[in-house]
């Protein structure tokens, strides 16, 4: 990023809930959410990311048109969309109000018969939707019972500052996160609900080497309810947190200013591009000696 941009970014942890039928759940998640948005601005921060989820990550059976037993087909229309569309409103409102770039996880709703996607919103300061990710790596339930696959990278801008997005179990494919470098992203924005294939830990584990890598910034976005085990945060280019969050299981938020690259990672990316675009070819050599792998 150029040397005078520097975006304070906030990194939350909110009380993911799991009923998509329930009005009072949606609007208390969405009302912590906003909350959290007010705590961000006043801290300084310019863009404030959220969890997978953050308006309600729904549960497999509880829209399971063969539950709520065991896991099936997910019937979307048992999702309150009126009362989510209330509340991504409001919160898109408080976004203007605050002049606040909002990343906020929610379900988004496509034309049926089609299944929605799992989503990132992106809300610029101006509390329209400047663009939207949509989970591409589905787990085998998503996949299997509840939500179509998005299909490209996103990327937006924040004051000169350039961010990516990957959710859910994308943390462990690592093409996403090297294809986010390509892009020239300074900052990956990773939000989860920490799943049953890598659990809080392991994401957080493999988001800190994407960042250490692909050396740019990486905001790391998890459930309160994973806070004990792997609070929300924001990673360095170096690999290490920048910014962590109480690992006390509470809302709460992490905060860091994502500022110029460190000589470190100004030297590493461009080096390692030129190191994956056949630099060694012209030095390889035809040796017996090279060839025999069974002689010291």
């Amino acid at each position: 990023m150029p040397e005078e941009n520097c975006v304070r970014l906030a990194v939350a942890q909110t009380t993911v809930r799991e009923n998509p039928r329930c009005s009072t759940e949606l609007r208390d998640s969405c009302a912590e959410v906003r909350s959290l948005m007010r705590e961000a601005r006043a801290a300084g921060a310019r863009v404030v990311q959220f969890p997978e989820g953050a308006t309600c990550s729904p549960d497999k059976r509880l829209l399971s048109a063969d539950g709520p037993d065991e896991a099936g087909p997910a019937d979307w229309s048992r999702f309150r969309w009126d009362v989510l569309g209330e509340e991504l409103s409001l919160t898109a409102r408080l976004a203007r109000e605050l002049g606040l770039w909002t990343v906020l996880g929610s379900v988004h709703r496509l034309t049926a018969p089609n299944r929605p996607h799992n989503s990132l919103y992106v809300i610029s300061d101006r509390g329209a939707v400047a663009t939207r990710y949509d989970e591409r790596m589905l787990s085998h339930t998503k996949v299997s019972y509840m939500y179509a696959p998005g299909s490209v990278p996103v990327t937006f801008e924040v004051d000169g500052v350039r961010f990516g997005c990957a959710l859910g179990m994308e943390a462990h494919f690592p093409e996403l996160f090297g294809a986010y470098e390509r892009l020239d992203v300074d900052c990956v924005l990773f939000s989860t609900t920490g799943g049953a294939t890598g659990g809080g830990t392991g994401f957080a584990t493999e988001t800190r080497a994407h960042a250490a890598t692909n050396r740019y910034w990486t905001g790391f976005a998890v459930p309160a309810q994973l806070g004990g085990e792997a609070p929300a945060g924001v990673i360095g280019p170096d690999g290490e947190w920048a910014a962590r969050c109480p690992g006390d299981g509470r809302p709460s938020l992490a905060v860091a200013d994502l500022g110029p690259q460190d000589p470190a990672s100004a030297l590493a990316r461009p080096w390692r591009r030129k190191a994956r675009a056949g630099l060694y070819d012209g030095h390889l050599v035809e040796d017996a000696r090279s060839d025999d792998r069974t002689a010291f």
